[in-house]
């Protein structure tokens, strides 16, 4: 066992100071933190990954975080483009998050995707970092995305059996029942808003076992809707997020085009690091 796996296990059996001082987070949108705008942030975008390394950096000293996730991505680029510059950066410390653009997508493969995400999580671990994986969200919510609530399951039990190879930590967003609810989604009804965000970075502190301030926060009660309203609202939805992601879908193209990572070094949690050149969202 690496000295960094003893320091995990010594951490959470104990529950002392949390032993990583360097954090990496690899992934798309979701990590990135679309739906959850800060204009003090680096890129304009808080999210989930930022709550978390604030956190951290809070309770240790000489603690880093680099945030390399770009909207957009598919599995094969984040694996291609991150993980490498992620292990140069020597974390102690890593979040992948990946497979869940390949998924929504119509015909595509979830064992397919799996055999990506397990190369990528044995590179990951090849060095004694702590790894955190997370499952996808039970669609069945949300009747946009409930048609694939199988092939989700599929994907999360590959998720599952490869982080139990590798000792990675499982952040299960499949039981998270606080956000199956669409008030915790941006008006995309694809990306989680600043609750959203926040009650995954809760989550994630859970898995890590770190004590922590955060605490629920609840949505506001959803307001009365006539038949009407709910559909024209629909309506409305489709034109300015359906459409425009179908067109990208047919034209190969990517809301990640042209952007990069909003932290790409690894600096103390107050430090701005990168700049992302557009502000589009996928």
């Amino acid at each position: 066992m690496s000295d960094v796996s003893e320091n995990r296990t010594a951490f959470i059996e104990n529950s002392g100071p949390h032993p990583w001082r360097r954090y990496v987070a690899i992934g798309d949108s979701f990590t990135e933190g679309i739906g959850d705008p800060e204009p003090a942030s680096p890129g304009g975008h808080r999210g989930w990954a930022d709550r978390v390394a604030e956190v951290l950096a809070a309770q240790v000293d000489d603690f880093a975080y680099a945030n390399l996730a770009v909207r957009g991505r598919l599995i094969g680029q984040i694996v291609a483009e991150q993980v490498e510059p992620a292990l140069a950066l020597k974390p102690d410390l890593i979040t992948f998050s990946a497979g869940g653009n390949d998924v929504i997508r119509p015909g595509s493969d979830p064992d397919a995707v799996a055999e990506l995400f397990e190369d990528a999580v044995a590179r990951l671990s090849r060095d004694g970092a702590t790894v955190v994986v997370f499952t996808g969200i039970d669609t069945d919510f949300t009747p946009v995305f409930r048609g694939i609530r199988g092939k989700v399951a599929i994907y999360n039990e590959n998720i599952r059996a490869i982080a139990d190879r590798y000792d990675a930590i499982v952040a299960d967003q499949w039981a998270l029942k606080e956000v199956q609810d669409m008030r915790f989604f941006d008006d995309d009804r694809l990306h989680m808003n600043a609750l959203g965000h926040h009650e995954v970075a809760r989550m994630v502190l859970r898995a890590l076992n770190v004590p922590n301030d955060l605490h629920s926060m609840q949505p506001d009660p959803l307001p009365r809707q006539t038949w009407r309203k709910a559909r024209t609202s629909d309506l409305v939805w489709a034109r300015e997020y359906l459409v425009p992601w179908v067109l990208r879908r047919v034209r190969h193209q990517s809301s990640g085009d042209h952007i990069t990572a909003k932290r790409p070094e690894a600096l103390p949690f107050g430090a701005a690091a990168g700049t992302i050149t557009e502000d589009e969202q996928d």
